[in-house]
């Protein structure tokens, strides 16, 4: 049976009540934006006027250091849409970093790549603290890619291993599908290109950790995505796939503002155990 690639993508289109969800985001980030006495908002890291960084630092200064990206479809949204989602973590003792990027088809997704790499270079330079990253949607692949990165190939003064975890939320890790449907006007991607920036086609970053989660209410494909990745590095990296119950493609981030929920333990669980690392 065919896969109707259009809709299975189609997250707006799935979940009509998705422009209220984007109003709560944005009530909940102005709230947290206004709590957060300590945030450095609008660190730039990159000549690019979206190539910034929010910082909510913890109130340890040795605290472990967290980046967090955001999604819409590498064309849409702003990091500031998301302070909310720095809320768990900081409330458990992490510094995160909620970082920007320029959007397709102004900046191709290869270059948005090479963006969150200079971002988490910016954060390892400002800190000397390996990153543990977490994303959602788009900022899921791209988390995923930073934890396939050979640093020392790009930056001989970071630790090979300068993002030994992530924690991809909703990820496209298979970008060919994406080939045929609408927002590939913006995307621009053809065969060629999607398939470089698929990290389920790049080599796994052995000895680092991958944990692949999605909304159980979230399209086959969308489960099917972060199944694969989780399936394909098994072995060199430690994955660990999971569905969380009765969220969306959008509800999936909600309980990383809850500083007890089970998805902000395992961030955080995970960002101590980067921090643990020796250097």
């Amino acid at each position: 049976m065919s896969i109707d690639y259009e809709k299975e993508y189609d997250n707006r289109g799935r979940i009509p009540e998705h422009p209220e969800i984007f109003t709560r985001w944005e009530r909940e980030t102005k709230n947290y934006r206004a709590v957060a006495k300590s945030a450095q908002l609008g660190l730039s890291y990159g000549p690019a006027p979206r190539q910034t960084i929010d910082l909510f630092p913890a109130k340890d200064t040795n605290a472990p250091l967290a980046m967090f990206i955001h999604g819409g479809w590498w064309r849409s949204l702003h990091p500031s849409m998301f302070s909310q989602l720095a809320a768990g973590p900081n409330a458990n003792g992490i510094t995160v970093a909620v970082v920007g990027y320029e959007l397709c088809p102004t900046c191709s997704i290869a270059n948005i790549v090479e963006q969150m790499r200079a971002a988490c270079l910016f954060l390892w330079r400002k800190f000397h603290k390996r990153i543990f990253v977490y994303g959602h949607s788009a900022g899921g692949h791209l988390a995923a890619c930073m934890l396939a990165t050979d640093w020392k190939a790009i930056a001989p003064d970071a630790p090979a291993d300068l993002v030994p975890a992530a924690y991809a939320i909703s990820g496209v890790f298979d970008l060919m599908p994406l080939l045929q449907v609408s927002q590939n006007a913006d995307l621009c991607l053809d065969d060629k290109s999607a398939r470089d920036v698929s990290p389920v086609t790049w080599k796994p970053p052995a000895g680092r950790t991958l944990d692949a989660v999605v909304g159980a209410l979230e399209s086959p494909e969308f489960l099917r995505q972060s199944r694969d990745i989780a399936r394909a590095w098994k072995g060199p990296v430690t994955t660990r796939y999971e569905e969380i119950a009765g969220t969306n493609h959008f509800t999936v981030v909600d309980p990383l503002g809850e500083p007890n929920s089970a998805m902000t333990r395992r961030v955080v669980d995970l960002a101590k155990q980067v921090a643990a690392m020796k250097l």
